[in-house]
């Protein structure tokens, strides 16, 4: 009898259930789109039941039109959007819906853990800055101004903990994605609790760490009626879709880097030893006894989606890409700087607003579509020269995520950071890391080296162009000094 991994993917936008062989073989796939509510400015969040929904939708539907027996399934991973705040009572029913990984909302409690504790202390404790896009501040929102919610929580999960709950019964805290709260020991992997007491959180609402590959659980018969999986399959306890996509990627060792192209963008740098800067992000890898020194941007695909949607509907991706294949290097001058909801590292800025600098009567619908590629990629070489100085040595991109798709649009990345670009796994990177998981978990690897070894080929190589680097080195330093420039307006447009 095969045998088979389940790997989920939750994604911004859509939820992704993918079933692999041990080979990495995808033997079945399929996907649900959701929407994300933005109530108000800054707010961005979802309703963790519609992604429960959305599983149970796409694993049903793997199951039934492909005739594959639930029990021929070994394990179950999960991967999940970064720093969600899913609160539970102690019935396991969402109190109410999370903010995301782009949600703002919670400034003012950042400011307030800032005068309650000297940020250079929280930033040695969890090699991060606060930002109020982590998952620490949204909890403290929900205390601020949600507080039968906040006293009622029996647990805060993340969004891949979530599922596992909803799978499993059982509530965890995977190791990978513990740096979105500031009381975690980046270093040890461990709680702090006398920081989280500081910080005026219940510890109680931790969930126990686990490492990634770890199995906590087993398919309970709920849901195996809403899902149609063999109740008693194992799950473990998955971890952060950026660190899944780098592991389903082939990125274990040292200095080998995951390029992000999905939603967001962004690079995640796998380390052997902790290295910490305030303009990235710091967190454990899914395996085990590495670290990512991550740079994530808010404008990767996300904001190629947004131009099909506002600018080029009829044209599919294939054919933006050639668009943009018709424009020399450097958009004959048009610059996009990609903040489209505010942005992350390594500006840090929520304020920081999408801008396309450049256009004139010469400029057509194929420059738009040039111009926001070099953006993305802007972006990425920033994150990439901020770790190198930070004492990170970035080496090839291993390229993952839908836009990896494109060769016009990782030649681009290519010859804008100087790295060469490798494509493996693309749009299942990320599902293929979490069934990784499950098979270490389960014991049908040996090791994580053992399964990359064998099963991430790589598919093709873009390696810089010289004579479009020199072009590019040009509009990167304009790229720089137009968001310098731009900054202050930036924030007088809020006030």
């Amino acid at each position: 009898m095969s045998l088979y991994l389940l790997g989920i993917d939750i994604g911004t936008s859509a939820c992704r259930a993918t079933l692999f062989t041990p080979d990495g073989v995808v033997v079945a796939q399929a996907n649900e789109e959701y929407a994300v509510d933005c109530p108000r400015p800054g707010w961005a969040q979802q309703q963790p039941d519609m992604w429960w929904q959305a599983i149970c939708h796409t694993v049903s539907a793997i199951l039934s039109k492909n005739s594959i027996r639930p029990e021929t399934i070994a394990g179950i991973g999960v991967g999940g959007q970064s720093w969600s705040a899913v609160a539970l009572d102690a019935q396991g029913r969402v109190l109410l819906p999370t903010p995301i990984w782009t949600d703002t909302r919670s400034i003012a409690e950042c400011d307030a853990v800032k005068r309650l504790v000297p940020e250079q202390e929280l930033f040695e404790l969890c090699g991060n800055p606060l930002q109020p896009g982590y998952t620490l501040p949204k909890i403290l929102w929900y205390k601020n101004h949600c507080r039968e919610a906040y006293d009622n929580a029996a647990a805060i999960l993340q969004s891949n903990s979530f599922i596992v709950y909803r799978l499993t019964g059982v509530m965890t805290q995977d190791l990978s994605q513990g740096y979105g709260l500031c009381c975690f020991d980046t270093r040890r992997g461990q709680w702090d609790y006398q920081m989280a007491a500081r910080l005026g959180l219940r510890s109680g609402l931790l969930p126990d760490i686990v490492p990634s590959h770890a199995v906590v659980g087993k398919v309970q018969r709920a849901a195996t009626l809403a899902t149609g999986l063999c109740e008693g399959t194992p799950v473990v306890a998955g971890g952060l879709d950026a660190a899944c996509g780098t592991l389903g990627a082939g990125v274990i060792s040292h200095g080998q880097t995951q390029e992000q192209g999905g939603q967001a963008g962004g690079m995640s740098l796998c380390i052997d030893r902790y290295i910490s800067d305030p303009r990235l992000i710091l967190g454990f890898h899914v395996v085990p006894e590495r670290w990512l020194l991550q740079g994530g941007t808010t404008g990767g695909g996300g904001a190629f989606k947004w131009l099909r949607k506002t600018v080029c509907p009829h044209l599919s991706f294939e054919e933006m890409s050639a668009c943009a294949d018709t424009v020399p290097p450097g958009s004959d001058g048009l610059i996009f700087l990609p903040y489209m909801a505010g942005e992350r590292s390594p500006i840090w800025n929520p304020e920081a607003k999408g801008v396309f600098f450049g256009l004139d009567y010469q400029k057509t619908t194929p420059h738009l579509i040039r111009a926001v590629m070099e953006g993305v990629a802007f972006a990425l070489r920033h994150n990439l020269e901020t770790a190198e100085r930070a004492g990170a040595n970035p080496d090839v991109l291993s390229a993952m995520g839908g836009s990896a798709n494109s060769p016009v649009w990782t030649q681009i990345k290519s010859d804008v950071t100087g790295h060469r670009v490798q494509v493996r796994a693309s749009d299942t990177a990320t599902a293929w890391g979490a069934a990784m998981l499950a098979g270490v978990g389960v014991g049908l690897f040996k090791n994580f080296e053992d399964v990359v070894g064998h099963t991430v080929p790589m598919k093709r190589e873009n390696t810089p162009d010289a004579k479009h680097q020199a072009v590019y080195d040009k509009r990167y330093a304009d790229y720089r000094e137009l968001y310098e420039r731009l900054k202050p307006m930036m924030a007088a447009e809020e006030s």
